[in-house]
């Protein structure tokens, strides 16, 4: 910039001394008219007294004349004042002939003079029109130079000033992508160690543990049951769902262009109610009367596609056996457009052949016939890049897996032919419509036609862009996600293995089915850790705890002697109350009536104490201690009941307490577990994003670099452009100076020679 500013300064004061040197030729210029003028007012005095001598010497002749006979008679009385007067006469015969040769060499010189003179000055003036033209273009453009110079200067001071601005942040966000760099690096530092002591582990493990590899061949890792992708047979299926109804969208369409085409082929150009129709007419009639037989099974075809893809198979190519049953489908629909399509030419070649066909409804015709050729094309086309998609589910080797990606954008290429093939149609039959309703002949189930024909051509082209571009955003899915198993291998799969694992993966579901087991009752962690703390810091020895035992095996071997005595008791007192029923059962019978009712009294007595003593047991909670042995079994066995269940209680609430809590835990792992995913995912896509920003941000520093040089270079090419102008403008500034220093010589030698001439006259 300071080199700019330097050559700026010198551009001014060339500019300066520029106009002050054209300023000063136009004062010499100036100064130079008026010599000329007082040149030619010279010129001019010199003409008129050149003039009044040449009257004086017309006047000297005339009296020399009038003389010649005056002295002739005057010659013999004066001979010595003749000679005298002949003397006088010769010297002004003499003196007047000089004067006359040398009045016309100087009129012959001043004529020379003034046309030099003329000439002189009209080279000048155009000279001088022409310098100042150049002065004005040099001005001009040094103006211009100026005025683009300071602009490009403030460009540049404005670019610099944004290119520092802009370094800045860029440094700035350098800084910080080297510290994300930096801990970047650290966390890959970390996690290459973490990955290779994990790698490491598992090598142990699978050097130890593992007896066999079943991925060596690519026959045998074919059969492996791949990963289980929920989220993929959802999108799939949801996919497949809906190229479902784009499809059916279509064959709806279709079904009503071929339908109403029929119709069409009824009514024009012979109406059948009123005259039979020509037997090309009648025979695609009859074919486009076939049109669903055709068209019908496309759409089952797609829908039995749609419902084989489920949420636990395993959706690629490979197992897409209902693909193979879609192609043959739209197989035989090409062969029905093959099969009417020479009928349909014809049908518009008859048509233009009709009386009231006009040139317009030709060219539409002709028109509609090329793309009814085109439609039937694309349809072949679509046919073609769908039967090479069903090939892997049939034949291994149809298809290669490298060849996918390909046949599967050349799909996407077909469908958008098909789309703009149906615009054309559209677009044609539009105008094939209006020209035919302004016919005279045109009634009124024509025009209905016509326009039923167009609505169904306008869903065509709609469902077509429409399938279309949904093929085209899920084409790289579909790439992505139509194969498994790894990519490096040729010949990996085919239909047998495909169809083989899916038959392992319904067997490894049922397994797993089977094993879902319900958990085993456990001790609560809390309390298993209370239980822990406990026996650590319990000061028993072994030899306490081993004598705790056993005195509890000595209290069990008593307790169950002990039981072993009572039930030998119940038992006996169960033979004497057999016993004693036994004998009341016969005093009963030997006894009279008096004292049975006697008896019954003291029964019902009896009965009403053990009430009495039943209620007051159930009213006091307190244990009462009987000495009969059946009542001390009786109230041991109604304390145990609720004890029980009491106790079931008490576990029952545990484990559900401890279920509640486990899935407490579970859900808050879940949780916890899709945190850590997520924002591993976020610093996964922050540091592609960084890495985005790296590049784009070296390739934005690239391009800065690249236009600052550009700038040098353009700063130095217009320095040496302007250091050429200033040469070649200092070379003519010379060349002006040269030149009018030549004019000033020659304008002086021609003062020179005018002051001359001046002088001679005056001397004359």
């Amino acid at each position: 910039m300071g080199k700019l500013r330097a050559q700026n300064q010198v551009l001014k004061k060339g500019v300066v001394d520029e106009q002050a040197n054209s300023a000063a030729l136009k004062e010499q210029l100036k100064m130079k008219d008026q010599s000329l003028r007082k040149l030619q007012q010279e010129m001019d005095s010199l003409t008129f007294r050149n003039l009044q001598l040449a009257k004086r010497v017309e006047l000297l002749q005339d009296e020399l004349a009038l003389s010649e006979p005056r002295g002739k008679k005057n010659k013999k009385s004066g001979e010595s004042s003749s000679q005298l007067s002949q003397e006088q006469k010769s010297v002004f015969d003499e003196d007047l002939q000089k004067k006359i040769e040398e009045n016309e060499r100087l009129h012959i010189q001043f004529f020379e003079a003034d046309e030099q003179h003329k000439h002189v000055e009209a080279e000048l003036r155009s000279r001088l029109a022409t310098l100042e033209m150049e002065a004005a273009q040099h001005q001009a453009v040094v103006d211009g130079l100026t005025r683009k110079y300071m602009e490009t200067i403030e460009k540049l001071q404005n670019d610099k000033a944004k290119l520092e601005v802009k370094s800045q942040t860029l440094e700035k966000e350098a800084k910080e992508c080297r510290l994300r760099t930096e801990e970047c690096q650290l966390q890959l530092k970390n996690l290459h160690e973490d990955l290779s002591s994990r790698l490491e582990e598992s090598l142990s493990i699978i050097n130890e543990k593992v007896p066999f590899n079943d991925t060596k061949y690519s026959q045998y890792n074919a059969l492996n049951v791949p990963v289980h992708n929920r989220r993929h047979q959802l999108k799939m299926r949801d996919i497949a769902g809906q190229a479902l109804a784009f499809v059916q969208d279509l064959i709806k369409g279709l079904l009503n262009f071929h339908t109403y085409t029929e119709q069409r082929i009824q009514i024009f150009p012979v109406d059948s109610a009123i005259d039979t129709i020509s037997p090309l007419n009648q025979k695609f009639s009859q074919y486009l009367h076939e049109n669903a037989s055709y068209v019908r099974p496309l759409e089952e075809g797609m829908l039995h596609l749609f419902e084989s893809i489920t949420e636990d198979t395993v959706t690629v190519l490979e197992t897409t056996v209902k693909l193979k049953t879609f192609s043959e489908h739209l197989t035989s629909y090409i062969c029905f457009l093959r099969k009417i399509l020479p009928y349909q030419l014809k049908s518009l070649e008859e048509e233009c052949e009709a009386s009231l066909c006009t040139s317009a409804l030709r060219a539409r015709n002709l028109e509609l016939s090329q793309d009814m050729k085109k439609m039937t094309a694309v349809f072949e086309k679509l046919q073609t890049y769908i039967g090479l998609l069903a090939l892997p589910s049939t034949e291994p080797d149809g298809l290669l897996r490298t060849n996918y990606s390909s046949v599967l954008t050349n799909v996407g290429a077909a469908l958008h032919g098909f789309h703009d093939v149906m615009k054309d149609i559209s677009k044609h039959y539009s105008q094939k419509a209006t020209i035919e309703h302004e016919l005279p002949t045109a009634t009124q189930k024509l025009i209905t036609t016509n326009d039923c024909i167009l609505s169904s051509v306008v869903a065509l082209t709609n469902g077509a862009g429409k399938i279309a571009s949904f093929f085209s955003n899920n084409v790289d899915y579909f790439i992505a996600s139509l194969s498994y198993g790894p990519k490096t291998a040729s010949g990996f799969i085919s239909p047998l293995s495909a169809e083989c694992m899916l038959q392992y993966k319904k067997k490894a579901a049922a397994y797993m089915k089977a094993l879902r087991k319900p958990l085993l009752e456990s001790v609560p962690y809390e309390e298993a850790l209370a239980n822990r703390r406990v026996l650590l810091s319990s000061t028993e020895s072994r030899e306490g705890l081993a004598q705790q035992v056993q005195q509890s095996l000595e209290k069990i071997s008593k307790l169950e002697q002990e039981k072993e005595h009572w039930m030998l008791e119940a038992q006996l007192a169960k033979i004497k109350l057999e016993k004693e029923n036994q004998r009341t059962a016969d005093k009963l019978k030997s006894t009279s009536s008096g004292q049975v009712v006697g008896v019954a009294q003291e029964g019902a007595a009896v009965v009403t104490a053990a009430g009495q003593e039943d209620a007051s047991a159930k009213a006091v909670p307190v244990p009462v201690h009987s000495t009969s042995l059946i009542g001390i079994l009786t109230r041991t066995s109604d304390s145990e009941a609720p004890d029980v269940e009491s106790r079931e209680d008490l576990i029952r609430n545990h484990y559900m307490a401890r279920i509640v809590e486990l899935t407490s835990q579970l859900q808050l792992a879940d949780s916890k577990s899709v945190h850590f995913y997520a924002e591993c995912r976020a610093l996964s896509k922050r540091l592609a994003l960084a890495e985005k920003s790296k590049e784009a941000l070296a390739e934005e520093m690239k391009a800065a670099s690249q236009n600052n040089s550009r700038l040098q270079d353009e700063l130095t090419t217009t320095k040496r452009s302007y250091e050429d102008q200033l040469s070649m403008m200092s070379d003519h500034l010379c060349s002006m100076n040269e030149t009018l220093s030549k004019q000033r010589e020659e304008i002086d030698t021609l003062k020179m020679s005018s002051k001359g001439n001046s002088k001679k006259n005056k001397s004359r």
